[in-house]
């Protein structure tokens, strides 16, 4: 069964300009009634989507819809689920921990204006509002030419534009969820005094490549545990992708500054990216602090239809 870009929600493609990651927790007060206010987004999410384009075409808006492992347990209870949906469990390095942080509904909001991100949150949390509460909002910006706050260019390690869906998406090996995807959300805050101090040099080796031409710097140049080197998954000899996506954020006032990362792909290869990370003591880590870890399973639009439907 062939994967179809079209039944696919916006997993593989840009971070947009404006962004705005949202991480809800329901209530579980009344499940009939949280049921029902989940199954009003699974409804609206494309019908907001082509109003907004029709309204503003030049805006390029996304938006991804994701549910966590405990609240689809929770929500759909006599319902198949996707085979790699659990919840995430902290990873302890000999250094760093990757925190796990709950989080059932996951919102991923991105477009060229301001104005059209805060309009479909806006449109969304009235349904869902009475039955959730907010465990996390970030409102995420680009940086100059696409770089990471940290100066460095992102994307570097995504597959390419042609093949990037094959990554991102589930194929026939969950036949019944294809189409779908995992989303990985962790947010950082970064220590930008100690790296606005380390030097250009050291910063490249700490990343593995060069800060404003991004040419990859050679294996001896870089650390043995350069960014690039380590968050690779090589599982079985051969290198798997997820399409990643780092978000900046600040609170200048506050010296508050962070990088929000999105990773779209199969859960697997992305829990054996961030234990490669930790157990491996990124040098990376020295500088950046995860506050927030979970995964979320981002339906297909024709599972978005079953869910609205009351299907599942």
């Amino acid at each position: 069964m062939p994967i179809d870009i079209n039944n696919a929600q916006d997993v593989y493609k840009d971070a947009g300009d404006n962004i705005n990651f949202t991480t809800l927790l329901l209530k579980r007060t009344n499940q009939g009634a949280e049921l029902e206010a989940v199954q009003e987004p699974a409804e609206r999410i494309p019908a907001v989507i082509r109003s907004m384009n029709v309204r503003y075409p030049k805006a390029y808006l996304k938006v991804t819809f994701g549910i966590g492992s405990s609240a689809w347990d929770y929500l759909f209870p006599a319902a198949a689920k996707p085979k790699e949906l659990v919840d995430f469990e902290q990873i302890e390095g000999p250094k760093y921990t990757a925190v796990a942080t709950p989080g059932d509904l996951f919102f991923h909001v991105r477009a060229h204006e301001m104005a059209v991100v805060y309009e479909v949150m806006d449109q969304l949390m009235q349904f869902i509002r009475p039955v959730t509460t907010v465990a996390d909002e970030t409102h995420g910006f680009r940086y100059f030419e696409g770089r990471a706050v940290i100066g460095f260019i992102d994307g570097s390690e995504n597959p390419d534009p042609g093949e990037a869906a094959e990554y991102a998406l589930v194929g026939d090996e969950d036949p019944e969820f294809i189409d779908g995807s995992y989303a990985f959300a962790q947010k950082y805050i970064h220590n930008m005094k100690a790296w606005n101090k380390t030097t250009t040099e050291d910063q490249e080796k700490t990343i593995g490549r060069k800060k404003y031409s991004d040419l990859e710097l050679s294996d001896e140049e870089k650390a043995k545990n350069a960014h690039n080197v380590v968050s690779q998954d090589n599982d079985g000899g051969v290198e798997h992708k997820i399409v990643r996506m780092n978000v900046p954020f600040s609170n200048p006032g506050k010296e508050v500054t962070g990088t929000y990362f999105i990773g779209y792909g199969h859960y697997t290869v992305t829990r054996r990216m961030l234990e490669s990370m930790f157990t491996n003591s990124d040098r990376l880590l020295d500088f950046s602090t995860p506050i927030t870890g979970a995964v979320y399973f981002v339906p297909s639009k024709s599972i978005l239809d079953k869910i609205s439907a009351g299907e599942l």
